[in-house]
């Protein structure tokens, strides 16, 4: 059974960082695409960025593009997301995802593509 556990999350200053960080348990090859989705209150869960670990293709969602950035320490097994110029409208739980397929790059941003979810961490930007 493959666990993600993400590091704790915070609170931020408009047009600060934070990273974030997620941890696999089981084999690599259960997480060969990992990405972040993110919630906001009342708002659907959106795609932020995803991974994937053979090639470390990435993808981004539009609203973080050039400001957040995925990567992935493939022998830690651990995902991180480096996130500048923070916005109130990050402000959101961040959830770590992972499936053992290696999905192409448009395929990413579908949260139905994840079978492993962590517990979530909160973000909150303010202003």
């Amino acid at each position: 059974q493959v666990q993600l556990v993400e590091s704790e999350g915070g609170l931020v200053q408009v047009g600060g960082s934070l990273r974030l960080s997620c941890a696999a348990s089981g084999g690599a090859s259960s997480t060969n695409t990992m990405a972040w989705f993110r919630q906001g209150l009342g708002k659907e869960r959106e795609f932020v960025a995803a991974i994937r670990r053979g090639d470390r293709k990435t993808s981004y969602g539009d609203s973080v593009k050039g400001r957040f950035t995925i990567s992935m320490d493939r022998p830690k097994n651990t995902m991180y997301l480096q996130m500048n110029s923070l916005k109130p409208e990050d402000t959101a739980v961040y959830y770590c995802a992972g499936t053992s397929r290696s999905w192409i790059l448009s395929a990413m941003s579908n949260k139905e593509g994840y079978d492993y979810w962590g517990q979530g961490t909160q973000v909150t930007v303010s202003s």
